[in-house]
């Protein structure tokens, strides 16, 4: 079982509980670390009935990084069951700023990764799991800053919910505030868009497998789903994320074949944009929007379509990684200011302080945008010798978020004042 957190005294129980956290159990994952003896010693100390909280919430994480998604997210449930709130120790001895991050009860994806953006900072995180059936504590633990850090997924609607309830009456500065992380969602996103100049954005319709079946066996045409929509598509089951059932279908037979491979009963349809580039390949491009400024993340390049950095093997091509460096060099005064009035207005309308943007150029020379979320990772887990690159733009990343919480911190205190 797992020890309530005590004090050394045996006192009355602090309000949080600490952890080593996403970012440094992600980077050892991700560097080829191995994590089963550090699983095997927490396992321990659970058998011994002494460890706490935090522990048990890394064997959780621990466990979906190791690909037991399952099993970690019955061990975080169980340990978010009697406790909430968990702090990330910041790299300074006296922290400069606590910020209170409002998460909810999702596998290692459903949140946004903040701890990969307070790497090396002197900002204290504290982590509060709203949890169904549990809510808000009647006091909230002390902080400076508080932002949403749970998804539009529909696991998190509820805590959504919470938050939003609460948000009004919020004793400090929250950003990312809980009723505008919905404008995220796939089939609002591209409504909220939609008539920006500059922008394109395709349709996104909700289909159901019924209308899909019809559709691929000539029973309705393409358009009875929605206006824009015709053959080649692209399609992917509702609720799906990194690619999981993304597909292109060419025709109605592709589609009858893709519907055979799945058992989902609800799908998102889009219409297939050809984004391809002079030379035929494909550049998709991630932004980070901090405070209503976007910055480079990466920009993949691959001869398909459906590109992730990872399957793009940036890492074993030295000319892809030229291009992408001069992209972040030149950025602010090549692609930022190309697409400048579309991205304003987009931040403008999507209203959140931190999000992240997939996006591409059309064949127009228009800011193609494939999605936006607020969970996805940005890190600094690159080796330098590599991508030499990319530790001086993701510390660029880093500073603007900071440096945006400390404003809204500063901002609360005058308002407080």
């Amino acid at each position: 079982m797992l020890h309530p957190v005590s004090a050394p005294n045996g006192a009355t129980a602090p309000a949080h509980s600490d952890r080593i956290g996403f970012a440094q159990l992600t980077r050892r994952a991700f560097e080829g670390g191995n994590l089963h003896p550090l699983r095997e010693k927490l396992l321990a100390r659970i058998a011994e009935g002494i460890a706490e909280a935090g522990e048990g919430l890394d064997l959780s994480l621990i466990a979906q990084l190791l690909g037991e998604k399952e099993a970690g997210l019955v061990i975080q449930t169980e340990v978010l069951a009697f406790h909430q709130l968990f702090r990330t120790p910041c790299a300074a001895a006296k922290p400069r700023m606590r910020v209170l991050a409002l998460a909810a009860d999702i596998d290692m994806g459903g949140n946004t990764p903040i701890e990969f953006l307070l790497e090396g900072s002197d900002i204290e995180l504290l982590t509060l799991y709203v949890v169904k059936g549990v809510g808000l504590p009647e006091t909230l633990p002390e902080h400076d800053v508080a932002i949403v850090v749970a998804s539009d997924s529909a696991e998190c609607r509820e805590a959504l919910a919470v938050i939003e309830q609460a948000a009004a009456r919020w004793p400090r500065p929250l950003l990312n505030r809980p009723e505008l992380i919905g404008n995220l969602d796939r089939d609002k996103l591209y409504r909220l868009l939609a008539d920006i100049p500059g922008l394109d954005i395709p349709v996104t319709a909700n289909a159901t497998r019924a209308q899909l079946t019809a559709l691929s066996e000539g029973q309705i045409a393409c358009a009875e789903i929605t206006s824009e929509l015709h053959f080649p598509m692209i399609v992917r089951p509702r609720g799906t994320h990194a690619g999981v059932g993304l597909a292109k279908v060419d025709d109605a037979a592709a589609l009858k074949a893709y519907l055979a491979e799945r058992q989902e009963q609800d799908f998102f349809v889009a219409r297939f944009v050809n984004y391809a580039s002079s030379d035929g390949l494909f550049r998709k491009i991630r932004l980070t929007m901090v405070d209503g400024k976007p910055y480079a993340c990466h920009m993949a390049i691959a001869d398909r379509w459906d590109i992730w950095y990872l399957n793009a093997y940036m890492a074993f091509s030295e000319e892809k990684r030229a291009e992408e460096a001069v992209f972040m060099q030149d950025f602010d005064h090549a692609f930022a200011a190309r697409h400048k009035n579309a991205l304003d207005e987009m931040s403008r309308r999507v209203g959140l302080d931190y999000f992240i943007v997939d996006c591409a150029e059309n064949q127009d020379g228009e800011l193609l945008v494939f999605e936006a979320d607020n969970t996805a990772v940005v890190h600094n887990m690159d080796p330098p010798a590599v991508f030499p690159y990319k530790p001086p733009q993701m510390r660029k990343i880093f500073a603007a978020f900071t440096a945006m919480l400390s404003r809204h911190a500063k901002a609360g205190e005058g308002a407080a004042a």
